[in-house]
């Protein structure tokens, strides 16, 4: 008895194992992409980061919220203090009168980015039951980071280029958005970009591959905005170390010299 239950546990053992390798064979990674704010010494793009801010404005910010950004917080992106004014002015803020009654304003610097819905619930009611992720740390929040953000966005295929056997598979309809790169596939947010949807100001064309690109940029500094003064102050602790060091080991020389 003892050993057909040992039997029966390695078997079921290598029956997961097998599992676990089959769906990791089918997940799709996203491939890598060269981005300027990764590794030690890494930077944002600020003319990229300010299209892709064009993008979430005119595009994502329908739908998803940036609560933990302000809108003084743009002055670091490389815009000027009166445009990030005229940005905040365009958005009404409800706020109370010095009577105590309600009443809607223009957006200031120290407004937080003024959400799409009035609470999560109403978000969840106007999407299917589901609210649309906030994207203030979205790049942190996902694994994959940047580059899982940049393959959702470019993920999408259409039904009519789907295979037969993706089709069966999947049990995709033509209802369904089809994304190679979220999990499971079928993702509730249709495709959010279009070739020329956009027209950037800086005249740069707008293809779904540079879109992505852009507001990927900008939701990475949207994640983590200080992250360049960091790796600056990174930098000199490193090298005040090394100065450091080599002063305690010529003193250290300096003090056992005549030991020798």
């Amino acid at each position: 008895m003892r050993k057909l239950l040992v039997s029966g546990a390695l078997a079921l053992s290598v029956l997961a194992a097998g599992a676990v390798a089959i769906a990791a064979e089918k997940e799709v990674h996203p491939p890598h992409k060269h981005w300027h704010f990764q590794g030690p010494f890494g930077t944002y793009d600020r003319a990229a980061a300010q299209r892709g801010f064009q993008v979430y404005k005119e595009v994502c910010a329908a739908c998803h919220s940036l609560r933990m950004l302000s809108y003084r917080n743009l002055v670091d992106l490389g815009l000027t203090e009166a445009q990030v004014k005229g940005i905040a002015a365009e958005a009404q803020i409800a706020d109370l009168n010095d009577d105590g009654a309600p009443v809607d304003r223009p957006g200031k610097l120290s407004d937080p980015f003024k959400r799409p819905y009035a609470n999560d619930a109403a978000a969840a009611a106007a999407n299917g039951g589901k609210a649309p992720p906030d994207l203030s740390v979205i790049v942190k929040a996902r694994e994959g980071g940047a580059d899982y953000i940049h393959a959702l966005l470019t993920g999408y295929v259409p039904f009519e280029k789907l295979t037969p056997a993706q089709i069966k598979e999947f049990e995709v309809t033509k209802d369904d958005n089809y994304n190679t790169y979220f999990p499971g596939h079928k993702i509730a947010m249709p495709a959010p970009l279009v070739d020329g949807k956009v027209t950037y100001v800086d005249g740069t064309k707008t293809t779904v591959e540079q879109m992505s690109s852009d507001v990927t940029e900008f939701l990475a500094w949207a994640s983590e905005p200080h992250l360049e003064d960091r790796n600056r102050t990174g930098v000199r602790v490193i090298l005040f170390l090394l100065v450091l060091a080599g002063m305690m080991y010529a003193v250290k020389r300096q003090v056992w010299a005549d030991k020798h």
